[in-house]
């Protein structure tokens, strides 16, 4: 969906806000994917994700590695490095890279890892436990450069992995909303567990609000809301917005503009927004 026809936004972000969440995508000649492609990967080169920042006002901004590049972190650096100092990043990169690379990382302005598993990986006992040698390793690694883990897990790894989330002691994010389906309800196990994490937890937890379409099918993702304002109720103080974009496999049911309006209906109040696109963000990624 072009922005000509997403419409307009029904809110400005304010000053100094920050999209902390979405992706650009290179030439493919420029930049190979890597073998496990979730999707069709799209053209979306830094330059249309720019202009669509300016037209809802976003001013700082945290790129996150796609999968589609699997490890491979070079287009999202070299955007970062034509944005500069008001940018941050999430890369994937191998538990066990080189201090070397984990330092050239830092000072290109990565602040974390991602864990980054399929949001529609089907339901697979035991797979939590497959996944906490590299949590583990990486936790040590982001604990001594001041960095967080970014998970990205489908709502019942979410619920798994709660135990290992709650033992962290480091800042850690996560991906829409913790991938809890909408159609379960705010009430599910899953979701009051992840509630509890933000409420009872030591304020490491930090929750995304993004990829509302990866978890709602509903005409304007009204089944979302209770989730979202749930969210922001428990923890205003660590919650933060992203547009998620290109939106991949969704572009053509959804538009930046209208993600952004929706984000207004959740949080009407502006010292809300001012906190969630503003204030948390640049106490997480240090802006």
């Amino acid at each position: 969906m072009s922005l000509r026809d997403e419409g307009a936004p029904t809110f400005r972000a304010l000053p100094l806000s920050c999209d902390c969440h979405f992706h650009v995508f290179g030439p493919a000649a420029r930049y190979p994917y890597g073998a496990d492609l979730r999707y069709p990967p799209p053209l979306a080169p830094l330059e249309d994700y720019l202009a669509l920042a300016r037209r809802l006002g976003f001013e700082r901004f945290v790129f996150v590695q796609p999968s589609a590049y699997g490890r491979d972190n070079a287009c999202m650096l070299d955007a970062m490095r034509e944005v500069g100092a008001k940018c941050r990043g999430i890369v994937d990169i191998d538990e066990n890279a080189p201090d070397a690379e984990f330092a050239r990382l830092h000072a290109a302005g990565v602040r974390g890892v991602r864990i980054n598993v399929s949001p529609v990986k089907p339901h697979a006992p035991g797979f939590a436990a497959t996944m906490l040698p590299r949590i583990e390793r990486l936790h040590a690694r982001c604990a001594e450069l001041g960095w967080q883990l970014d998970f990205l897990t489908p709502g019942w790894l979410t619920t798994e992995l709660m135990g290992t989330l709650r033992k962290l002691t480091i800042n850690f994010t996560l991906a829409h909303m913790g991938m809890y389906l909408a159609r379960d309800g705010a009430a599910q196990p899953g979701f009051q567990q992840l509630l509890g994490l933000l409420r009872n937890g030591d304020g490491r937890c930090w929750v995304k609000l993004t990829g509302v379409y990866r978890m709602s099918v509903a005409p304007g993702f009204a089944d979302a809301a209770p989730h979202a304002r749930a969210l922001i109720e428990t923890a205003p103080d660590r919650i933060i917005w992203g547009s998620d974009y290109p939106h991949l496999s969704f572009a053509d049911k959804v538009g930046s503009v209208e993600l952004f309006n929706l984000f207004g209906t959740w949080a009407p109040d502006a010292a809300t927004r001012r906190r969630i696109l503003v204030e948390n963000p640049q106490r997480l990624f240090k802006f």
